[in-house]
């Protein structure tokens, strides 16, 4: 029996289908019967989708765009997005929808027929495990264990490629172009002058046959050629991924034909890239927000150590890592408060989450502990909002322990009623800090100087800062103060240029890399920018806006950064190592594993810091 012809927006179903679990899995011939019987719908954001106990007569497979469903109760049950499935419930429980559904962007979705769903599901066992096992352990299974080692920095065009080009001569027809693409299950095919063994000449997509042929209603037997995109634009497979997305960009196209010797040697898609870039920070991100408890967030805490590792062993620096996990950590917290309100209720009235320290700086390791606060509006009242926020904030805290950052040992959470205060409150806080500064009182508060919003009203912050940045210049006291205790953690350097070793605890006879390197270093460059009223958070823009305002000697903010980043990649390196071979990571370093060029590098560093501490102590007169 011949197989069915098909049409080709069928032929769009059939290679999505073959690109997303469990169909992918399936036989072609079963993939084929659920292309063929499979409609289209569009939802506008906002309109209802399913209602609860309504009849059911379909799959639903989102193609584009975001849907959210939910339990009876109305929390949120789960979004689905890109090849994600729902209403399979429904279908197995009496037909009549047990999730009710509602379109939260405007979306394209798949409906497969029940009976359809119904056929495959009999047949085939792998799928009807799939769609069995639902939506809550299917999040579970998929949870990702490790990141793959790859960046589009880092990454060749060449190691996108799945399978060899598809190559079809210009003179065939459109007819035979779209029975090809459909057998060889290829979106794009590349159009050669003559024979496969010809220079490519151009390129056609399902794309093209969609708007060029069946929208313009062109005969089938019209040369292919005629059809095909004119201007050919390749890519070299020796090129980067991310020059890759920069050249579908600038020329607005979906595939590039990889070029080798001249010769074609596959093509890559914008999905393809996409499909890569699942394998970064990024992708940890998206999956903080797809989970829907704390447990679930809890497993991802080996992915976001493969992707401190990953990205150490591709070169990143310091910068680029610290910020990277700075964005993971503020994901956590900020789905965690989500989770929250969810099953606190609204909040009584608005309130800001505050970040502090590294995270706030962006600059945070796979070794930190959780610092945060509460901002509330200036009509809380203790008496009637404090149990809302009091279980808000442990809720989140907990939360985070569970995820990988532990508790704060210095209590300075928003589960300390001292830090979740109404925004009064906060500016009489700082205000008394520099109007009336000592060095005991800034000692435990220098990380409020490090402050960014996380969720909610992020004003607050905004009101904080300029407040700071206007008082701080002008106090010269505090600026004293906060230098006195920036001098206290002095580097590890003997007076012969020798390492001081820790001498005492677990790790005598180490280095501990943050306590008398990364520590003093933020400290010391906090006070400067502070000092010319400047807002950046981060160390990096701090030295870079320091450099602009002319308070160092020409060349020796350079000589900061430089210094900086070869203590904290030294200790970001030896987290790193530590996580490689199963062990604890700490900030503790032992001389001796180090390379000798390692060692002359870090006892330079150690000697600019050193150098920068007296500099701030003369400045400031401390």
């Amino acid at each position: 029996m011949a197989e069915p012809t098909l049409e080709i927006e069928q032929i769009e179903i059939l290679s999505f289908l073959q690109r997303h679990s469990p169909f992918k899995e399936l036989s072609l011939p079963e993939q084929t019967l659920l292309a063929t019987n499979t409609d289209v719908c569009y939802f506008k954001a906002g309109s209802k989708i399913l209602e609860y106990n309504a009849p059911l007569d379909a799959l639903y497979l989102m193609r584009s765009g975001l849907v959210e469903t939910y339990r009876r109760s109305g929390t949120l049950y789960n979004r689905h997005s890109e090849g994600g499935i729902f209403a399979e419930q429904g279908l197995l429980r009496g037909r009549k929808v047990r999730f009710p559904a509602m379109a939260v962007e405007d979306s394209l979705v798949y409906l497969i027929p029940a009976d359809v769903f119904d056929s495959v599901f009999e047949s085939n066992e792998n799928f009807a495990d799939y769609v069995e096992v639902g939506d809550s352990e299917r999040r579970k299974v998929s949870a990702p264990d490790r990141v793959p080692p790859s960046t589009s920095m880092t990454t060749r065009v060449s190691e996108l490629i799945s399978q060899p080009p598809v190559l079809l001569a210009d003179d065939a027809t459109i007819y035979e172009a779209a029975t090809l693409m459909r057998d060889q299950s290829v979106s794009c095919l590349l159009i050669t002058a003559n024979d496969d063994k010809a220079p490519v000449t151009g390129l056609v997509t399902d794309r093209d046959l969609r708007n060029r042929v069946l929208a313009e209603r062109v005969d089938p037997d019209t040369r292919i050629g005629n059809v095909t995109s004119s201007e050919l634009v390749t890519v070299a497979a020796n090129k980067y991924v991310f020059e890759a997305m920069l050249i579908m960009l600038r020329n607005n196209v979906h595939h590039l034909p990889v070029m080798e010797d001249g010769r074609p040697v596959g093509v890559i898609g914008i999905e393809d890239i996409i499909r890569h870039e699942s394998n970064n920070s990024l992708y940890i991100v998206s999956s903080i927000f797809r989970q829907q408890s704390v447990s679930e967030l809890a497993q991802l805490k080996p992915s976001v150590q493969a992707c401190f590792v990953r990205m150490v062993n591709e070169d990143a620096n310091s910068e680029m890592i610290g910020s990277a996990m700075a964005t993971i950590g503020r994901s956590f917290k900020q789905r965690l408060l989500e989770l929250a309100e969810q099953e606190l209720g609204p909040p009584p009235v608005p309130y800001c989450f505050i970040a502090l320290g590294s995270m706030a700086r962006d600059e945070q390791m796979i070794v930190t502990d959780q610092d945060n606060a509460l901002i509330l509006y200036d009509n809380y009242s203790p008496k009637e909002h404090d149990d809302y926020f009091k279980a808000l904030a442990k809720f989140v805290c907990n939360g985070l322990d569970a995820c990988g950052y532990p508790y704060c040992t210095g209590n300075i959470m928003a589960t300390n009623p001292k830090w979740r205060q109404p925004l009064a409150v906060w500016q009489r806080y700082f205000s008394d800090w520099i109007t009336n500064p000592t060095a005991e009182k800034l000692l435990h508060c220098n990380i409020f100087f490090d402050i960014d919003a996380i969720r909610g009203e992020a004003g607050f912050v905004g009101r904080l800062t300029t407040s700071i940045v206007q008082m701080a210049p002008a106090h010269k006291l505090f600026l004293a103060s906060m230098t006195r205790n920036a001098l206290q953690r002095s580097p590890p350097l003997g007076f012969f240029q020798d390492f001081v070793m820790e001498e005492d605890g677990q790790h005598r006879n180490s280095l501990n890399l943050k306590r008398r390197g990364t520590a003093p270093f933020t400290d010391l460059v906090r006070v400067l920018a502070l000092s010319k009223g400047i807002a950046e958070r981060s160390t990096y823009g701090r030295l870079n806006a320091i450099a602009k305002a002319n308070i160092l000697p020409l060349g020796r903010a350079a000589d900061f950064q430089d210094a900086f980043e070869v203590i904290a990649m030294t200790r970001i390196k030896h987290q790193a190592s530590n996580l490689e071979q199963d062990l604890e990571p700490d900030n503790n370093v032992l001389p001796e594993k180090l390379s000798e060029f390692e060692r002359k590098r870090l006892k330079a560093a150690f000697q600019v810091l050193a150098n920068a501490q007296k500099f701030l102590k003369f400045h400031f007169q401390a």
